[in-house]
């Protein structure tokens, strides 16, 4: 019997643990190096989600260890009042590296945390409490950013805070407004934020976005639209807040995804990447912004603020990154990536889109490629069939959507390891289809 079906495991797992959001898979993990995570057999799985999106450099990056050893043994949590050199350190780096004059940062544990910060920190700064986002987003868990999340858990909570706003997504491939046969953002964009001018009460605070919607289906915005949505906000003296988790720290090709359109957010919002896998996040504002929220009181005052250890080891991931070229890496060796995909689309009419940039790119999974009909089913026996050969792989099913399958391997990822995971794809898919 295979070790990852031991019934004391699996029964104390059912009597003890609460489930918070999908099925477990069916294998017990009992140590991650590299690209790989092993299971209770002994068995190497290849880590196409880098974690839970996370761990940019791997797992078990020796550098990393060698900084959570030290630190746990001299320097881990402080009273959230005491200030240390990581922190510090790490908020001058994220100053320098960051565009345009972003230059205060707050570091924190989750997406979701620093996301709620930029949220209050938006109305404190402009007096407004209304919020809008992508109708496929997701931005976090807590209060405030969980109504600024779309894409799922909305029902049975009870009534999302008041003055919470959705928008579509400008997405290519199912595209809602077309001109001349090719999608028009511009107008779709127009659009909407003339129905929001229309609900609004006159107390626009924020607009919070991702450069690409991760969980909500790998939804790239295209190249002009993030200019556009920041003259948005300008016109209504709203807050562009870029919650950059999946896309920031190198994964798209650049140290933020935001580079690409020359557009700087009034904050920025990073986690996942930055710690690498560990709990980490910042959010990274500009002075004046800064100023503005500290003279009216700002209060974002959590067990875990500047914590020393996480910031010690996020400073260690920016060294790494830029040291070892890994930003030009991840733009390298997505090329390989998305070339060994659309290898593959020309062979599968089940795969009706493929999109992304660099190391985070998407898979939409379909009945058949002309009408784009999704067909869940057959998405989620590729992913059973990906796991059974040794590739773990993550797709999100999504209203109107086919199944998108997220693929994010580690920055660090070989190009062996690419062809690898591709090649076991493909045989997923020859015994799905």
């Amino acid at each position: 019997m295979s070790r990852n079906a031991d019934p004391d495991f699996w029964t104390r797992a059912r009597r003890h643990l609460v489930r918070y959001g999908g099925t477990f898979a069916p294998l017990i993990i009992e140590r991650a190096q590299g690209s790989f995570v092993y299971d209770a057999d002994g068995r190497a799985i290849l880590d196409f989600t880098s974690g839970q999106m996370s761990a940019i450099l791997g797992h078990g990056h020796p550098e990393i260890a060698a900084v959570v050893a030290d630190h746990a043994a001299h320097l881990d949590h402080l009273f959230s009042g005491m200030l240390t050199r990581p922190v510090v350190d790490l908020a001058t780096e994220l100053a320098r590296l960051a565009p345009g004059s972003l230059e205060r940062a707050m570091l924190l544990t989750t997406g979701g945390e620093a996301n709620e910060a930029a949220l209050r920190m938006a109305k404190l700064a402009t007096g407004g409490w209304e919020v809008v986002s992508f109708a496929q987003s997701w931005h976090g868990m807590t209060a405030g950013a969980a109504a600024a999340t779309y894409s799922a858990g909305r029902k049975g909570y009870g009534p999302a805070a008041v003055g919470s706003f959705a928008i579509p997504a400008p997405n290519a491939y199912r595209p809602t407004f077309e001109k001349d046969g090719a999608v028009d953002w511009q107008a779709e964009l127009d659009y909407a934020f003339a129905l929001i001018d229309q609900q609004s009460t006159g107390n626009l605070a924020a607009f919070l976005a991702e450069p690409i919607l991760s969980s909500g289906g790998i939804i790239d915005l295209p190249l002009g639209y993030l200019a556009a949505l920041k003259r948005k906000c300008v016109e209504r003296g709203m807050l562009l807040i870029l919650d950059e988790a999946q896309t920031g720290i190198g994964r798209t090709g650049l140290m933020f995804a935001c580079e690409r359109d020359g557009v700087v957010p009034d904050i920025l919002t990073l986690s996942k990447t930055l710690g690498a896998g560990l709990p980490l996040a910042a959010l990274v504002t500009t002075a004046e912004i800064e100023e503005r929220c500290h003279e009216r009181g700002f209060l974002f005052y959590t067990t875990h603020v500047s914590d020393p250890l996480p910031a010690a080891v996020g400073l260690k991931v920016l060294e790494i990154v830029q040291r070892d070229g890994l930003a030009a890496r991840a733009a390298e060796a997505g090329d390989r990536l998305s070339a060994r995909l659309r290898a593959l689309q020309q062979r599968f009419a089940c795969i009706g889109d493929l999109r992304g940039r660099g190391l985070l790119q998407g898979m939409e999974i379909v009945a058949d490629r002309g009408t784009k009909v999704p067909a869940p089913e057959l998405g989620d026996a590729i992913t059973r069939r990906c796991l059974e050969c040794g590739l773990s792989m993550n797709i999100v099913q999504l209203p109107g959507m086919g199944g998108v399958f997220r693929i994010a391997p580690p920055l660090t990822v070989s190009d062996a390891e690419i062809d690898q995971g591709v090649d076991i794809l493909e045989r997923a898919l020859e015994a799905s289809v």
